[in-house]
């Protein structure tokens, strides 16, 4: 297997955070400041009773024990759990863009094929990734291996797509902390109401996992729901795995002091200063941020149709020869908007006081996501009064930490609340 390959394998990414307004303000807030563009109040009051509202489902998946094993086997996750066969669906559900306008968005449900008609629920977000068609919902190649291991074991699994992956509509608005938030808030909805056409009930203490940009965004959900998002649907205990929940003070500067490997860092920044510059409009011009040829072609790369695989080769070993000097200072002690952006999507770990169990997975030796990510959201949740246990799962790498703390996450989820 190439490393190309084997980049393809596991989703990774950069976080997106959320914007306090959206658990203190509720979906109105979160969009009031998003510009001109933004709809009245009440259009977006009488579009939240909507919100999750599902759109449609397609059964994408039945496998059978073996079938199980063997996808899990082909991509080097632990098997050891595997206990029942699954079934996979696809729903397209209603949620908000960032300007709180009505959108769709997909994800994927998967069901143990178990017989119980009580299930335990795991909420897991996903990490980066450049193409529609590779989200959980969609991708031909096996859907979600995650979803896989932790249905298997026996519980019900839920997986937003995000906005602008899957079958969503429109480009994905990469590291935006409030459409994060809301497209897992509503895909949650929307499969509370599914489990009623399979006549089975599921447990409204959600336990919540997430790997790299899923790390973060697994925080987000889990302030979200402490919040009230959905009355009677509390999350039980929150796993992130290996999450840059600090990109300011800890991604950064790790990138910066060459921690970090500077193909993926190339490769990370040219996704979000492409998607940012959507939202925040950062620079009026591409030449801003990207040095020639890079400043004609990278914007078109992080369209929804380029894979991973198709944007490495397009881009240079460094993202010191991709980003101009200019915005190198600027990423490297930010000021303006992209100070203003960062702050936004820089707290999932702050603002709130997690009252459940949190377990902080992360590897020392991951040379895409600094380890500091870990340490930092231990210290804001200290300071806000709540604990938070670290694990360091050693000397791996980024996809190799997403593997390994997914098993470990799962070992936890168990222990404290078995599948039933």
């Amino acid at each position: 297997m190439t490393p190309l390959q084997t980049r393809s394998l596991v989703l990774r990414g950069v976080a997106a955070t959320v914007c306090a307004a959206v658990v203190l303000g509720g979906p109105v807030a979160a969009f009031a400041a998003t510009g001109p563009s933004a709809p009245s109040a009440a259009a977006v009051s009488a579009h939240h009773s909507a919100r999750g509202a599902i759109v449609s489902v397609k059964h994408v998946q039945h496998l059978s024990v073996a079938q199980v094993v063997a996808n899990l086997k082909e991509n080097e996750f632990d098997h050891s759990r595997v206990r029942y066969g699954v079934d996979a669906y696809r729903i397209v559900y209603r949620t908000v863009d960032g300007h709180g306008a009505p959108t769709t968005a997909s994800g994927l449900v998967v069901l143990p094929r178990n017989g119980s008609r009580h299930l335990r629920v795991v909420n897991y977000t996903h990490g980066t990734m450049s193409a529609a068609s590779e989200a959980p919902s969609v991708d031909d190649g096996g859907k979600s291996t995650e979803g896989l291991a932790i249905g298997s074991a026996g519980y019900a699994v839920v997986e937003p797509d995000y906005l602008g992956l899957g079958v969503g509509p429109g480009h994905h608005p990469y590291m935006n902390s409030a459409t994060e938030t809301t497209a897992s808030v509503d895909m949650l909805r929307a499969a509370f109401a599914f489990s009623h056409r399979t006549d089975r009930t599921f447990n409204k203490n959600v336990l919540v996992t997430g790997f790299s940009q899923g790390g973060a965004a697994a925080m987000l959900l889990g302030k979200a729901l402490q919040a009230g998002e959905i009355p009677g649907v509390r999350a039980a205990a929150i796993a992130p795995i290996s999450g840059p929940y600090d990109i300011q003070n800890a991604e950064l500067p790790a990138m910066f002091a060459g921690q970090l490997d500077p193909t993926d860092s190339a490769f990370y920044m040219g996704y979000m200063l492409t998607a940012w510059n959507r939202t925040y409009h950062l620079y009026d011009k591409p030449s801003e941020a990207f040095n020639a040829p890079y400043d004609k072609t990278v914007a078109p790369l992080f369209d929804g149709k380029h894979d991973e695989g198709e944007i490495f080769a397009a881009l240079p070993a460094s993202f010191r020869d991709l980003i101009t000097p200019k915005f190198l200072a600027l990423l490297e002690h930010p000021t303006g908007k992209l100070a203003a952006a960062l702050k936004q999507n820089d707290q999932s770990c702050t603002g709130w006081r997690p009252n459940i169990p949190v377990q902080i997975y992360a590897a020392y030796g991951d040379e895409q996501v600094a380890i500091d990510n870990a340490y930092s959201c231990q210290r804001s949740l200290a300071d806000s009064g709540a604990g938070a246990t670290l694990v360091d799962l050693g000397n791996y790498g980024h996809l190799d930490s997403g593997r390994h703390g997914l098993a470990a996450a799962l070992d936890w989820f168990i222990a404290q609340a078995p599948p039933r």
